[in-house]
């Protein structure tokens, strides 16, 4: 572990964040009103990550998971939702409660959720415990969702999780009002499989929301929020605040919340909550924080301030500030769940910490697939990720020429994620993908109208039409120009195009 200096030659940690406040947030940090009674987290003074896997290249595994596959999308999707963990909860009890054999850290919040997942899963690995991870949803496999080691599991395994299973689902589904739900199942499978294993500790990610979400069966150790914007309004509520109190579910009696950059009112409702169940509080732009980034090749170069102490020269090979910010959130979070700040001052060994982030990947997110021209892949699917991502793609990429590919559900606010995207799009093709939620291409291409005005607007409801247009369009700049294409709108999407352009 690293030294740190005595505690009376530590400069207040708050003189220093003062600059970092102003550069990294637009809200007002002292939310102290509410805090009384709180306790505040300030101490005084990996492994490579898979890619997303492919098809099992043996013919019965393939036909024994597609079998699988078939057997849970007869279940309700994943926007098809009872709230109520009651379900979920018999299906532990008759599995022995397998959530309970492990510590967790539990993840929430509107954007970055996974990003900051992998990042944690790295970190963890790198410090050599064994990790579970429960992510969604899938770019391109459903084996994707549940991960043991920094990579996902085997379709074998996936396989034979499911069938140890199953029997105890059809029981609890006999049992109930109305069956265990896709993401339910799927749940189930991912904390048996962490108990099988066995895991040292689980990285998991809600689906939607917290107080009802399948996940929420467990008491994380360390419960973390990311940003928290509109999305799932219908489900969540219509304001920040509404869509932080859902979300607060996950923090638990005497854990340790990580929160990052909230809405002022959001930031209110989770620090209630806190202070209601006696947990310890870490937030960003006080206790931990982006002290400094700059932008390098595949990445970017950051100094991060931890609950321990400050990271220096931590290379990150994602892009966007968005990204440092995970990576400000993924690091507090580790350190917590060991204790720093707590039981103990020193910061985690910076060696070890830069390894592990060095590591991290994160499919589909700013994900350059082809070059000439080059071709990125992002899943924003909200107006906040949009604008993250279009603030990401000025900042990593010297494009002079972008052109959108944009297919998106229905059910989300397109016209705020086509409203974010105009300003670097010289022109969007919007399509559509294979899923029954997809917005129509032709709906979509109405509201594009509306947006980026007729001549900057093409319509290819195929998605391989749409892609192939687009790249057509950005050859146009000539082979040694700035051309690019950025696909987005949909996780679904994103995963479809990554497969056609020959990734996984």
């Amino acid at each position: 572990m690293s030294d740190v200096p005595h505690e009376n030659d530590r400069p207040d940690p708050l003189d220093s964040f003062d600059d970092i406040i102003e550069a990294e947030t637009d809200r007002d940090p002292d939310l102290a009103v509410i805090e009384a009674g709180s306790r505040t987290l300030r101490t005084q003074g990996g492994r490579p990550q898979a890619d997303v896997p492919a098809r099992p290249e043996d013919p019965e595994v393939d036909k024994a998971l597609r079998d699988v596959e078939a057997e849970l999308a007869t279940r309700w999707g994943e926007t098809k939702l009872e709230p109520s963990v009651a379900r979920i909860a018999a299906l532990m009890d008759v599995l022995g409660d397998p959530q309970r054999s492990y510590p967790s850290i539990h993840i929430t919040g509107t954007n970055g959720k996974t990003s900051t997942a992998r990042m944690v899963e790295a970190l963890l690995g790198a410090f050599e415990l064994r990790t579970g991870r429960y992510t969604s949803p899938h770019v391109q496999s459903i084996t994707e969702r549940i991960s043991l080691d920094g990579a996902p599991i085997s379709a074998e395994r996936f396989i034979e999780t499911y069938l140890d299973i199953k029997p105890y689902v059809e029981m609890v589904d006999s049992a109930q009002e109305y069956r265990l739900s896709f993401f339910e199942v799927l749940t189930g499978m991912a904390y048996a499989a962490f108990a099988d294993a066995p895991v040292d500790v689980a990285v998991v990610e809600v689906g939607m929301g917290g107080s009802w979400d399948a996940t929420n069966v467990i008491d994380g150790d360390v419960a973390v929020v990311t940003p928290i914007d509109l999305d799932h309004t219908d489900r969540l509520g219509e304001t920040p605040a509404a869509i932080a109190s859902e979300k607060s579910g996950i923090i638990k009696q005497d854990a340790t919340v990580i929160l990052a950059q909230q809405p002022v009112d959001a930031a209110q409702v989770l620090l209630k909550k806190a202070v209601e169940v006696d947990a310890t509080v870490a937030r960003e732009g006080l206790e931990f924080g982006v002290v400094a980034r700059q932008v390098a090749v595949g990445g970017q170069l950051l100094t991060l301030r931890g609950l321990g102490g400050e990271y220096s020269e931590v290379y990150l090979p994602l892009h966007g500030a968005y990204q440092a910010h995970n990576a400000a959130v993924a690091l507090a979070a580790v350190e917590a769940f060991f204790g720093v700040g707590a039981q103990r001052a020193e910061p985690l060994d910076i060696d070890t910490v830069r390894k592990a982030f060095a590591a991290v990947s994160s499919p589909g997110r700013l994900e350059v697939v082809r070059r000439s021209p080059t071709v990125v892949l992002d899943a924003a699917h909200n107006p906040a990720g949009a604008v993250a991502t279009a603030e990401a793609v000025r900042e990593a990429f010297d494009f002079t020429r972008l052109i959108g590919v944009v297919g998106a559900s229905g059910d989300k606010n397109v016209r705020g994620l086509l409203e974010a995207f105009e300003p670097i799009f010289a022109e969007v093709v919007v399509t559509q993908n294979s899923t029954h939620r997809a917005m129509d291409a032709d709906e979509l291409a109405a509201i594009a109208v509306e947006v980026f005005g007729d001549e900057r607007v093409q319509v290819e409801p195929r998605l391989p039409d749409a892609l192939e247009a687009a790249i057509t369009l950005a050859e146009e700049e000539g082979e040694f120009a700035g051309g690019g294409v950025l696909v987005t709108g949909s996780v679904i999407t994103v995963g479809e195009a990554r497969l056609l352009l020959g990734k996984g």
